[in-house]
């Protein structure tokens, strides 16, 4: 029987229509459904240049973890400028799009196509040819390291 994942895996390149929007796959619409997420969490990732996609539950993790420091640490303050200040909530269309706003095209640098990458509990969009170039770039890191072992 075919069960529906709850997970967001593969990768995906939509092109960006005259009006800024961007169809999210027909995948990732699913897993969104699956878990009942209405609202998206986004924010600017703190490794790629790609912004990161997500449900209230990801937001909560890194309020839980901001809770579980003292509040005016470095560490605390510097995480809540990450995930407050370079987040947003954002909403899908009725069609399933996504509108692509400057808080997403400054940080990435997409212009008219969105690659959508699935992270397991959340998907991230970036520039087509930025993922590309760190996705060969991390197949060859894993190369080399698998050869070290031998």
């Amino acid at each position: 029987m075919f069960r529906v994942m709850n997970r967001f895996l593969s990768n995906a390149t939509n092109r960006i229509d005259t009006k800024g929007r961007v169809s999210v796959p027909a995948a990732f619409r699913s897993v969104l459904a699956e878990r009942d997420i209405q609202e998206l969490y986004c924010f600017q990732d703190f490794v790629f240049p790609a912004i990161s996609v997500g449900g209230l539950d990801l937001l909560d993790r890194f309020e839980r973890q901001i809770a579980a420091d003292d509040p005016f640490s470095p560490a605390a303050n510097q995480m809540s400028l990450l995930i407050h200040g370079g987040g947003v909530f954002m909403r899908l269309d009725a069609e399933g799009r996504l509108m692509v706003t400057d808080f997403i095209r400054d940080f990435t640098g997409i212009t008219n196509e969105v690659t959508f990458v699935g992270r397991a509990d959340h998907f991230q969009l970036w520039q087509p040819e930025a993922f590309q170039a760190l996705q060969a770039h991390a197949r060859e890191e894993r190369k080399l390291v698998g050869r070290r072992s031998e």
